[in-house]
């Protein structure tokens, strides 16, 4: 039981250092004139391919899914592919550590959803929000200038992430870990061509390093970090594994200044402090829900 405690704290550990570096990674990738339709498409074409050829080898009758959870499953990935094409684009807009600390609303999101299927809301709730708004004004009002297009698309892609998430809880339960990421990621993909397709983005060859950093997109921060995330879960339960969501974002800020020379004002930094205090007061609160509401999805 300690062994499986602490393969599972490893893999939580690995995936929400795995998932922190992507945004980095990407907007690094975005700065060398790549087409973020482009780089987003490639990254999840190779995902599928990963996955498939890893249940293929590994577990071939897991590539089999009902009608029913088929259906979930394609809806939640389309979901989730929207999240992705939306947070990614307002990297173009928004400094990394920006979209990052207005990401981790997400666990109050998810909380406030809940109450959709009976989770009780009580005043400590208002709280949460109080702190999460408060800290939102700070980071992108009287703390600095912030484009408010891209704030726009990034709380957009919290609450398409969070409705997927809490889709999945609700009506997946059951279903293996693996199979369910191999179909949401292929859907993934088709919302990713399909929007590259009508928006007509021309293909242009990319230089190695792009080619490389969508390797370690792929393989790294999609591939690895979804399946020791499904690892944590098995071990865990999705409660436990919700509560270092703001160890992630602390994490992709941190890479953000060390790496891309990004700052925040004296004022954004308060603001960015209230907003984690409300994400870790929501995932503390997530433990309590019942393991079928409460999980964690990531970008």
């Amino acid at each position: 039981m300690r062994r499986s405690t602490l393969l599972g704290w490893l893999s939580v550990l690995g995936s929400t250092v795995a998932f922190s570096i992507a945004p980095v990674i990407t907007t690094a990738i975005f700065a060398t004139g790549a087409h973020p339709n482009v780089v987003i498409a490639i990254r999840l074409l190779l995902t599928t391919g990963l996955l498939l050829g890893t249940l293929a080898l590994a577990s071939p009758g897991r590539l089999r899914i009902d009608r029913r959870g088929l259906l979930i499953t394609v809806v939640a990935g389309l979901g989730t592919g929207v999240s992705l094409l939306l947070f990614f684009w307002s990297l173009t807009r928004l400094a990394t550590s920006v979209a990052a600390m207005l990401f981790s609303l997400y666990p109050l999101v998810v909380l406030g959803l809940l109450a959709l299927r009976g989770e009780r809301l009580t005043y400590r709730h208002g709280l949460r929000l109080a702190l999460g708004l408060a800290g939102v004004y700070l980071l992108i009002g009287s703390g600095g200038r912030v484009d408010a297009v891209g704030v726009l698309m990034v709380l957009a892609s919290v609450l398409t992430a969070s409705l997927q998430t809490v889709f999945i809880q609700w009506f997946l339960q059951g279903y293996n870990g693996l199979t369910i990421t191999l179909y949401m990621v292929s859907s993934m993909a088709a919302v990713t061509l399909g929007w590259w397709g009508l928006q007509g983005t021309p293909w242009t060859p990319l230089a190695w390093q792009v080619w490389v950093g969508i390797a370690v997109l792929a393989v790294v921060c999609t591939y690895l970090a979804r399946v020791l995330m499904f690892s944590a879960l098995q071990r865990l339960g999705g409660s436990q594994v919700t509560m270092l969501v703001p160890l992630e974002t602390l994490l992709t800020v941190a890479w953000s200044v060390l790496f891309l020379g990004e700052s925040l004002a004296r004022l954004q930094l308060v603001g960015s402090g209230l907003i984690l205090l409300s994400a870790a007061l929501a995932a503390q609160r997530l433990r309590r829900v019942k393991p079928t509401t409460a999980s964690r999805d990531r970008r």
